[in-house]
C-alpha cells in the first residue's frame, strides 16, 4: 500500500465522517432546544482543547501530512472559525485540498525526509515513519477526541457514525 492509499483516502473519509458527525450535533441540538454553540465550546477536561478546536487540528494533521509527503509548503489556516458553518466550511476547505494531491506526487514520499519543529522539540522521519508514528496517531487521536466530545454531550452518535458507511 502506498503512502498516497494510506493517507489521502484515509484522511478524507475520515473528515467526512466528521462532518457527519457536526450535522447530527446540529440536528441534536435542534430537537434538545440548546444553542449548538455550547457542544463546539466543550472540553472533556479544563485543559483540553475545545470540540472546535479538534475539528481544526484534524484538518491542520491532514492538510500538513499531505503537503509534507508530497514535498510541498504547509498551506497556513487561520484557526478564526467560531460556528458550526464555519467549521463546516473549514471541513469542506480541506476536503477539496487533498482532493488536488495525486497518488506521482507521493511517488518518493516513504524516503522523503521531514523535519518538524513543535514547541517541544525538533523530530526527524522519513515519510513512512512519519506516516506511522505522528501523522495517521495524531489525526486520529483529534478526530477521536470530537467524536468522544460529542457523546459526552449527548450527541445520538456511535461507532458506526465513527467509522462510516462501508
Amino acid at each position: 500500500m502506498t503512502l498516497f492509499e494510506q493517507t489521502v483516502p484515509v484522511f478524507a473519509r475520515m473528515l467526512g465522517n466528521l462532518d457527519t458527525l457536526l450535522d447530527k450535533a446540529q440536528a441534536h441540538a435542534e430537537v434538545a432546544k440548546y444553542d449548538v454553540a455550547a457542544v463546539l465550546s466543550s472540553r472533556l477536561f479544563p485543559d483540553m482543547f475545545t470540540l472546535t478546536r479538534q475539528v481544526q487540528l484534524a484538518t491542520d494533521f491532514a492538510k500538513g501530512a499531505c503537503a509534507r509527503l508530497a514535498g510541498q509548503e504547509v498551506p497556513r489556516w487561520e484557526d478564526t472559525e467560531t460556528t458550526l458553518p464555519q467549521l463546516k466550511a473549514r471541513l469542506r476547505k480541506a476536503l477539496d485540498y487533498l482532493a488536488s494531491f495525486t497518488p506521482a506526487q507521493f511517488d518518493q514520499a516513504a524516503t522523503r525526509a521531514i523535519e518538524l519543529k513543535t514547541p517541544v522539540g525538533v523530530f526527524h522521519f522519513t515519510g513512512d515513519s512519519f506516516v506511522s508514528t505522528w501523522a495517521l496517531p495524531n489525526f486520529y487521536f483529534h478526530v477521536t477526541t470530537a467524536y468522544n466530545l460529542l457523546r459526552h454531550n449527548g450527541v445520538p452518535v456511535g461507532k458506526l457514525d465513527f467509522i462510516g458507511k462501508i
